[in-house]
């Protein structure tokens, strides 16, 4: 291995090493927490079935762990499905909007109102129409999760260097080299902002949609574990999305560095 090898290597495990600490304190308020609504659950005497202590819902975890994967394989499903349709329409669309003056007159405020209509009223709709199989799910989580990337994209490609556009259409270059070479280059953080709101709000919708009419999925279990009174089931379900929207967040900003390495204004710019 070469020196310059040497230092890169070291320089990538010292970045990461300074990652991993600056994730400490959530990570030690996170326990604090967990270790103190232990204690209260014990030394309060909470019965179970109204709020029970994260060792409870530990063993729950690992006493139906083939139940919660079962399910979580169909919320995932319905996620991945959504997120990536989601993710193509809203940048589809907010090309589109950037594009024209006239698309973005007639299609934007058409956008905009459809965010005003509760998705929990659109949920039952959708059921009727597509019926209770993953379909009306999907939708769900694409009506919820698109509408921040098309914010945020199009935004992105309005912040494009207005003088370097000057220049570049000076030299003949056509829209479609301007849209290419300048303004989704610019864009990309803006992109990945709006995909990182989108990975949250997919499991609220994927949650939304089996809460409603599902036949299976961890929003499907928590609904029928509630009125049992499996109030430990029902967090065990909680904690396993949260580590599915964690990861598919951890993956967006994964995708986003490798981008904006490769592909971002500085990488353009050379």
């Amino acid at each position: 291995m070469t020196l310059f090898g040497v230092r890169e290597a070291r320089n990538r495990s010292t970045e990461l090493a300074g990652e991993l600490g600056g994730w400490l304190p959530a990570a030690g308020l996170t326990l604090a927490l967990v270790g103190l609504w232990e204690l209260l659950a014990h030394v309060l005497d909470v019965q179970p079935w109204l709020l029970p202590a994260p060792s409870a819902i530990a063993e729950e975890l690992v006493d139906s762990f083939s139940l919660h994967m079962e399910h979580a394989r169909i919320t995932l499903q319905e996620i991945a499905i959504g997120f990536a349709l989601a993710a193509l329409l809203g940048s589809a669309l907010a090309a589109a909007i950037s594009w024209s003056r006239i698309i973005e007159r007639s299609l934007y405020p058409i956008v905009i109102a459809s965010q005003t209509i509760p998705i929990i009223t659109l949920a039952p709709l959708l059921l009727v129409w597509v019926g209770p199989e993953m379909t009306s799910k999907v939708i769900v989580v694409v009506l919820i999760s698109f509408f921040p990337v098309v914010v945020s994209l199009v935004d992105g490609l309005r912040s494009a260097d207005v003088e370097m556009a000057n220049m570049m259409r000076t030299l003949g270059a056509s829209r479609m080299q301007l849209l290419v070479k300048l303004r989704l280059p610019a864009a990309l953080p803006y992109l990945f902002s709006g995909l990182k709101v989108a990975a949250v709000t997919s499991v609220i919708g994927a949650v939304v949609g089996e809460w409603v009419g599902g036949r299976g999925g961890l929003g499907w279990l928590m609904k029928v574990s509630g009125p049992q009174f499996r109030t430990d089931r029902v967090f065990a379900a909680i904690f396993v999305l949260s580590v599915a929207a964690v990861l598919l967040f951890a993956l967006v900003v994964v995708s986003e560095r490798w981008a904006l390495r490769h592909h971002g204004p500085r990488a353009g710019s050379g």
